[in-house]
């Protein structure tokens, strides 16, 4: 176990990643720490729960309003998922996958993972620009997941419209 970054004496027990100015620092704290910087520690209300109701009470509660609805495996349901803002077991995903996707597109505005850096939604002056830096964010995608033949559609695509400027 690590010691805490912050005062040196005690041993870590959390894990804070800070963001700013598109810069990202992981540092590792104890409780005592965490809890000066702000960050609550148990006791409190799940951050999914807390995410849902912010989410706009009836709304946000609406995703996961299946009744019915439970996992086959373990039987978790909708509302033990709003109430504690965990799933119960890997089969609950699949379980759950429509109402997760749902809250994840109006949570970050979208259901598929982008990477860990903030990318703005601005619209960009130059929509060549712009359309360069998709290309090249699935470009990057398709050879991670060794999706050679899109890839190469994709190189194609931003080799043309490279010289085109």
């Amino acid at each position: 176990m690590m010691d805490c970054e912050n005062c040196g004496e005690r041993k870590a027990k959390i894990t804070l990643t800070e963001i700013e100015n598109n810069d990202m620092r992981t540092i590792n704290l104890c409780s005592t720490c965490a809890t000066l910087k702000g960050v609550s520690i148990g006791g409190g209300s799940p951050p999914i729960a807390d995410l849902l109701a912010h989410l706009g009470g009836s709304a946000g509660s609406a995703l996961f309003d299946t009744a019915g609805d439970a996992c086959e495996y373990c039987g978790t349901g909708a509302a033990d998922f709003r109430k504690s803002g965990r799933l119960g077991c890997p089969q609950c995903y699949a379980q759950f996958s429509r109402q997760l996707r749902a809250l994840l597109r109006r949570v970050h505005g979208s259901s598929q993972h982008m990477g860990k850096v903030y990318v703005s939604t601005a619209p960009e002056t130059d929509p060549t620009q712009a359309r360069l830096s998709t290309l090249k964010r699935r470009l990057e995608r398709a050879v991670e997941i060794e999706d050679f033949e899109s890839a190469a559609d994709l190189r194609d695509e931003i080799h043309t419209l490279t010289e085109a400027r």
